[in-house]
């Protein structure tokens, strides 16, 4: 019997899952995610499972892990401070490409260097600039990236700025040609700016994963799931996080296609963070020929083609005063549930709650604490967030104690994104607790909080509510909405006939809307999805038949949902892809792109010989690395020609090779 462990650690749950022969589901368990020691929530997941299926820690022969803390990083603007070197670029496509958004302040290097299309050497490298450049920033930062010009065509330039990254800091760097083998220089360098941001957080995480494993006498191979459902191996994951960005709901796909055997379905994942929709065509997951979308940004990392929208359980509720009713929207960041921060802190809860509940008038930060997360190292802090840290302390505190001034709002921001401190307030989880739909945590908070979100003023001047019953609805209500809306935009991106419209507006177009609630008149209007949707997720029993009433489809709750990122993390299989370019820069000239530099043939044939014998040997070494057995190797060609003087001109051949196998098992 071969007994597989499937762990997931998403923003708010830990989850864990024993399966037997990839056929019998022998146990679940769910844990709350610990951030300040990500290892708490893993051990309490997997200790949980092992007490439940009576199954002894060493017949475990293959550990794997999929995680929603990189897509959530990102979503929410978080990790590490870093550095990047810009080779062979103008200042302004730092602004252009949307590269200064994603640096949000950190160091940059436009420095001169880079490679022509064919491969040549359009400028000498700056070494001098990027040693100046190194010495300054080498300890206020905790990595680097390196990005330069058509580095794919040939990375010398990016492994010379890498070598002296090493030589004089010692901090992980990120090159870019190691992470897309794609032409667009801008979007490579914004993929290796997030990986670099990464590092140390999915470091982190895997560290402390391997480390709870041990512990426990688990000594059998951990993997983890890829952006594309794919297995790879921890060292992997350690170079590579930014592979890891959709991989909760990567996982999530092919544990919903495991459960139900769906074929053509929109599979939804509502987690505590994100809400990420995909489409399963003949049971497979689509992958993004763009690169992955999170947030903001567009990588160029092969993953599922996924809406990833911020919506979940821990959405953050906020207050719509605009009309004479008034309202709630919700997202995209994540907050603590007060619920939940009452567990941990009920004494200064519950009496801030009540102090605040006895004031005559609403305060700006009613229902709302912080926290330290502990056991980070707060790098780089200016004097005003450095003291509002530490003002914050070790223990939950009402934010309203904690800033004094207008000015420190703008700190106090910045302590969130770099991940240092947590915000509670009202969210889906505390609306679901007085409604009486979840019972997990403090029910009596939950009330308190959401009484003092109603007692906020409409546009007509009148109070939102006085019922907290009426607030929790209007808020999961609205919950219900805004997924329909995410389940919709999905749809209409992925419908070939073309409407005319993007699919947000599509979603929210009165007609769309009119349709969904069955309008009758000289017009009856009938619209809705025309798939079933797949709702995953530990929430979904709770709110998405809601959702499913709402766009009249088929609804369908698989029994285990709530854990189907751990499933899919150890049934899926281990996938490695390598591709390179053949290009014809002169007549009867066919270069081969190489690591190490351009190599000419005479004959097309070849070169793309040549160049898929390199890929095949580099596809195999990976998967092998990454634990592989039973390895199948496909190729594929994709050769571009244009029409000169009636004959076929070879232009440009991309060759792209696939290595899969099953994990390697330990023994039983």
């Amino acid at each position: 019997m071969a007994v597989l462990l499937g762990v997931d650690t998403g923003g708010t749950y830990t989850d864990a899952v024993l399966i037997r022969d990839e056929v019998d589901i022998l146990a679940s368990a769910k844990a709350l995610t610990t951030r300040e020691d990500l290892a708490i929530g893993v051990g309490n997941a997997v200790g949980e499972v092992l007490a439940l299926s009576g199954i002894p820690a060493e017949q475990i022969v293959l550990a794997s892990l999929s995680t929603t803390l990189a897509t959530n990083a990102l979503v929410e603007g978080q990790g590490g401070r870093v550095a990047l070197i810009f080779i062979g670029f103008k200042a302004r496509d730092v602004e252009v490409h949307g590269l200064a958004d994603a640096l949000k302040g950190d160091p940059c290097l436009v420095v001169a260097g880079g490679h022509t299309h064919a491969g040549g050497e359009a400028a000498a490298l700056d070494e001098d600039a990027i040693i100046a450049f190194l010495e300054t920033h080498k300890h206020d930062v905790s990595g680097f990236a390196v990005a330069s010009q058509f580095a794919t065509r040939n990375p010398a330039h990016e492994l010379r700025a890498a070598a002296l990254v090493a030589e004089i800091t010692g901090r992980p760097v990120s090159a870019s040609h190691q992470l897309s083998a794609k032409l667009n220089g801008p979007k490579r360098a914004m993929t290796a700016v997030l990986n670099a941001r990464l590092i140390g957080m999915i470091d982190r995480l895997i560290g402390r994963a391997e480390g709870v494993l041990r512990d426990v006498g688990i000594t059998a191979p951990m993997m983890v799931v890829r952006g594309d459902g794919a297995l790879i191996s921890a060292a992997q994951a350690r170079e590579r996080p930014i592979e890891t960005i959709l991989s909760g709901p990567a996982a999530s796909i092919v544990g919903a296609r495991w459960l139900t055997g769906a074929d053509l379905a929109l599979v939804s994942d509502i987690g505590g963070t994100t809400t990420d929709v995909a489409v399963l065509r003949d049971g497979r997951p689509k992958i993004d020929p763009a690169g992955a979308q999170v947030g903001p940004y567009r990588t160029m990392v092969e993953a599922v083609a996924m809406r990833t929208t911020g919506l979940g359980g821990d959405s953050e509720v906020h207050f719509v005063a605009e009309g004479l009713q008034g309202g709630v929207t919700l997202g995209p960041r994540r907050v603590l549930p007060v619920s939940l921060v009452a567990v941990e802190a009920p004494e200064v809860v519950h009496e801030a709650l009540d102090a605040q509940l006895r004031s005559t008038t609403p305060g700006e930060h009613d229902a709302r604490f912080v926290r330290a997360v502990p056991g980070l190292r707060a790098e780089g802090l200016g004097p005003r967030e450095a003291e509002v840290l530490a003002r914050i302390g070790d223990n939950v505190q009402p934010m309203g104690a904690v800033l004094k001034t207008r000015m420190e709002h703008g700190a106090l921001k910045k302590l969130v994104d770099r991940g240092l401190v947590q915000v509670a307030g009202v969210t889906p989880s505390d609306a679901s607790h007085v409604l009486r739909r979840v019972m997990e945590w403090d029910a009596s908070a939950a009330r308190k909080a959401l009484l003092l979100f109603g007692r906020r003023r409409t546009g007509s001047g009148t109070v939102l509510s006085t019922w907290e019953d009426d607030v929790a609805q209007m808020i999961v209500d609205q919950l219900t909405h805004q997924t329909a809306l995410a389940l919709l935009e999905t749809a209409f991106a992925e419908e070939e006939v073309a409407f005319g419209a993007a699919p947000e507006v599509l979603a929210r177009h009165v007609l769309m809307q009119r349709g969904m609630a069955g309008h009758d008149g000289l017009v009856r209007l009938r619209t809705g999805l025309d798939v079933p949707v797949v709702g995953l997720g530990a929430s979904a029993a709770c709110y998405y038949p809601a959702v499913g009433a709402q766009l009249g489809c088929q609804m369908i709750l698989p029994e285990y949902a709530g854990v189907a990122n751990a499933i899919g993390a150890v049934v899926g299989r281990i996938t490695m892809r390598q591709s390179g370019v053949v290009t014809a820069p002169s007549d009867g000239v066919f270069r081969v792109h190489l690591v190490e530099g351009p190599r000419d043939f005479g004959d097309a044939e070849a070169a793309m010989a040549a160049l898929e014998d390199v890929l095949r040997g580099q596809a195999e070494a990976e998967a092998l690395a990454a634990g592989a057995e039973d390895i199948q190797v496909s190729v594929v060609r994709d050769v571009r020609t244009a029409g000169v003087e009636a004959r076929e001109v070879f232009v440009e051949a991309t060759v792209t090779v696939e290595a899969v196998g099953r994990p390697r098992v330990a023994e039983g």
